[in-house]
């Protein structure tokens, strides 16, 4: 069973202490504490009970721990924004439950129940209020978490489980307005296979990707574009984001083959895309057609929508329009963030507010 060992904050907030303090214009994409986190835990064949607020710290685990060992886990990526109306509000949380529940099928663990997956983020960010930043200076971004935390020895089911949920305040991922990013595609490293666990966010997806990123960053790129597997032709992920490309007024997109994360912002593209008019085709796209485009960018809950210069392939390099962002890319990503940020209506009812009474 997990054990909590927390810090020593825990008679007075870290918020409390630290919230008029806090410079929100140095905030980056990257870990600050804060007070409370939610953790509750089952075994493989009970149902999930409603877990409970504590103090951020850290926890001790078994040696043998399922995650630990085989890697039994996956994550999800969401953010709570303050916007224009004085609410604060997630983006789509739905589908961040529904994808962990396929998730933790597809990895043979008990899944949380929508009900409280949602429960659990909303007591989350509404105890660490302090740090969601103002409007326009960045997001609390929130990490649920699902572990075979009981300790077992060969490949197998962990006898039991954690979901936990932790947040922290993040800077808007482009600072000074949004920038392309110069891409290299990798033509020796892939991300996931057929048949394997490219479809869900399994922890293990991670961390063989750090050093084919690594080395493009040292080259001089922002991040990679893997291509699949079986044919080595045809584009899948930019690192851990999804790619669109523009060509002819058409708006494409690799189609979600069981190797390919089912983004929420992906997901929401098309639909915005397709509301104003727009064709769009999921289908298999070459890295040779992506080069020809007119337009490219990938997406995530990171920085929404990133949009890209160029691309480079071996010798080749294609650049797209002067190397900043198109008008269909720019576009997509004011109406996205408008409507997170309710300064444009949210027409398809995406936004969930936080209760905070």
């Amino acid at each position: 069973m997990l054990e909590r060992h927390l810090c020593s904050h825990t008679n007075v907030g870290l918020g409390e202490m630290m919230n008029n303090k806090t410079d929100w214009d140095s905030l980056t994409f990257s870990l600050t504490p804060t007070d409370t986190m939610y953790l509750t835990e089952t075994k493989q064949d009970d149902a999930w009970m409603p877990g409970d607020l504590r103090p951020y710290g850290n926890m001790s685990i078994s040696p043998a721990a399922g995650v630990l060992n085989y890697g039994q886990g996956l994550f999800e990526g969401m953010k709570a924004y303050r916007t224009a109306n004085g609410r604060v509000v997630f983006f789509r949380p739905e589908e961040n439950a529904r994808r962990m529940q396929r998730g933790a099928d597809r990895l043979r663990m008990p899944p949380v129940p929508e009900s409280i997956f949602i429960d659990a983020v909303e007591q989350v960010v509404a105890a660490n209020l302090s740090w969601v930043p103002p409007m326009g200076k960045g997001a609390l971004y929130v990490r649920p978490l699902l572990m075979g935390s009981g300790p077992v020895l060969g490949v197998a089911p962990a006898p039991s489980y954690t979901f936990l949920v932790y947040v922290t305040p993040v800077g808007p991922y482009f600072k000074g307005g949004v920038s392309a990013i110069d891409l290299l595609i990798s033509e020796e490293y892939h991300r996931a296979a057929p048949g394997g666990s490219g479809g869900v966010k399994a922890i293990g997806n991670y961390a063989p990707g750090m050093m084919p990123s690594k080395k493009a960053k040292s080259a001089g790129f922002s991040e990679v574009i893997y291509l699949d597997a079986e044919t080595h032709t045809c584009i899948e992920e930019v690192g851990a984001a999804n790619f669109f490309c523009l060509k002819d007024g058409v708006l494409y997109t690799p189609e979600l083959t069981g190797t390919i994360l089912p983004g929420i912002t992906r997901d929401s593209i098309i639909k915005l895309a397709r509301h104003n008019g727009m064709e769009v085709v999921e289908t298999k796209v070459t890295a040779e057609f992506a080069m020809n485009a007119d337009e490219a960018f990938c997406c995530g809950t990171a920085a929404v929508i990133s949009p890209i210069g160029s691309i480079t392939k071996g010798e080749s390099k294609a650049v797209f329009g002067n190397g900043t962002p198109g008008s269909v890319t720019t576009s997509l990503y004011n109406q996205i963030t408008g409507i997170q940020n309710e300064t444009i209506d949210d027409i398809f009812g995406w936004l969930h507010e936080v209760p905070t009474n």
